[in-house]
Formats: C-alpha cells, sequence, structure tokens
C-alpha cells in the first residue's frame, strides 16, 4: 500500500511529508500530508478495491461531493485532483484534497472527552448541514429495506415513516469535525431520513451528557415526529455492532436511547 500510494504521489506531481501517515479501518486507505508542485498543502489519500467493485457510492462519494457541494462555503475540503490505476486485480484511486490545517475534534468517532464549542459552531454546522439536505441526489446513505429489518430487530419499534428524505454527510461523528468547522470524509453521503446526521452525532456524543444535550439544543429535529426514523435507524445502527466487538462503551447509552424511543 505504501509502494502505491509514493506512485499516486508521483503520478499527481505531489510531495508527500513525512511523520503524518493515517492508515483508515482495516487498512482499506492510506493518507498522508502532501505538497503539490506549486507548494499548495494537500492530503493525498488512496483506497483500494477488488477491480470488479470499483464503482458505486462509496468508491465515488469524493468526486460526486466534489461536484455536487464544492467546498461547501469552505466547510468541505476541495477535491483537488483523482488519479486511478489498477494492478492485476486490485483497482487504486489516489484522492488529493486541501488540507486541513486543525486537527479533528476526536482522534475517536465516539467522542471521549467533553467540548465546550462556542455557540457560532453550532450555528455553522446547522447551517452547513441546512445546505447539505437541500441537495437533490440519487445517491443512497439509508435503505427502507435496512430500517424495515434492523429497526424492529435492535430497537424493538414498529419502523418509523420517512416523513422526508433528505440529502445527508451520512457519518457525522467527531473525528470527522474540527474546529472552526470543517466536515471531513464525504465517502458515503446520500439520502437518509431527515435529521440523521444529527441522530448520529448525537449517537456518538452519548459519554457525555452535556454534549448530547447541546446536539439534541443545536437540531430539534431529534425528539420530533420527523426525527424518529432518523433516531430508530441510527440507534439499530450501533445497537448491531456491539455483538461484533465495536462501540462496546456505548452499549449502556445505546440501550436507554433504544428504551426511550420505544415510550416516545
Amino acid at each position: 500500500m505504501r509502494a502505491r500510494h509514493a506512485r499516486a504521489a508521483q503520478a499527481l506531481d505531489v510531495r508527500v511529508e513525512p511523520g503524518g501517515e493515517f492508515w483508515g479501518w482495516a487498512g482499506r486507505t492510506l493518507g498522508a500530508p502532501a505538497r503539490t508542485a506549486a507548494g499548495q498543502r494537500a492530503w493525498l489519500r488512496l483506497v483500494f478495491s477488488p477491480e470488479d467493485k470499483a464503482s458505486g457510492k462509496l468508491w465515488d462519494g469524493a468526486l460526486d461531493a466534489q461536484h455536487v457541494f464544492g467546498d461547501l462555503g469552505g466547510r468541505r475540503l476541495a477535491l483537488l485532483a483523482v488519479h486511478d490505476a489498477v494492478d492485476d486485480t486490485t483497482a487504486y484511486r489516489a484522492e488529493l484534497s486541501a488540507r486541513v490545517d486543525q486537527p479533528v475534534l476526536s482522534d475517536d468517532p465516539v467522542l471521549q472527552r467533553d467540548l465546550q464549542l462556542p455557540d457560532s459552531w453550532w450555528e455553522d454546522l446547522a447551517g452547513t448541514l441546512e445546505k447539505v439536505a437541500a441537495v437533490e441526489t440519487d445517491r443512497v446513505a439509508v435503505r427502507q429495506q435496512y430500517m424495515d429489518r434492523a429497526i424492529p430487530e435492535f430497537v424493538g419499534i414498529p419502523v418509523p415513516a420517512v416523513t422526508r428524505w433528505t440529502a445527508a454527510h451520512a457519518d457525522l461523528h467527531w473525528a470527522n469535525l474540527t474546529a472552526p468547522l470543517r466536515i471531513l470524509d464525504w465517502e458515503g453521503w446520500g439520502r437518509a431520513p431527515e435529521g440523521f446526521d444529527a441522530a448520529t452525532l448525537y449517537a456518538y456524543s452519548l459519554l457525555h451528557e452535556n454534549v448530547a444535550t447541546r446536539v439534541r439544543d443545536a437540531f430539534p429535529v431529534l425528539g420530533s415526529p420527523a426525527g424518529l426514523a432518523a433516531e430508530a435507524t441510527m440507534c439499530a445502527q450501533l445497537l448491531q455492532t456491539v455483538p461484533r466487538g465495536d462501540n462496546p462503551t456505548l452499549e449502556d447509552q445505546l440501550r436507554n436511547w433504544s428504551e426511550e424511543l420505544r415510550h416516545r
């Protein structure tokens, strides 16, 4: 993977800077800071997939987001270039993006420490997500078929009706956010029940009650009839991961949330 990353850097005429290597989930991606020939600070991310699966929502997510959103008023890092290569039966995609200057707010998607963010940050986040939700897209982040199966199984309630489907980032956790606000990793964006991004951020805030409460304050859709489908879907998604050994620290809070949803 490192050798392929170096080849991608050469193909895109960028110099990788040492010391900032970052591996994604299960080693599927490798990212590192870089500089373009003109000296621009950038980030070079390489992802791989079997050649016959190198298409679709996740593969084209960043490219689709660039076409639809651009830099989203400075809240999204612009995609500068893409380079594709195939080695035997494996496809590689290199994505060169502008580099964020601020660290992410958490090294883990689940918030592990208290955060004190100004009101302006929350207002920026809410306004940016409104812009995202206003976009028309045929990309799908959450499928009705999944909701029909997972919500009764993991939350224990009938599937709530979706009053409105909107575009969503669909992976809005604390390791994808910075202050000042930048929203990272647009790989999986697409249509989801209204309020899904807010429900996602709430779920990953559950270890810190004051932050979870602040999420609810910022997004009134949470707790409303319109947001029930999104909350139940997110709760089911994370409860489903617990038996696999993922998100164990959230289990009690997720079960409390599911109990609340059952009585809403």
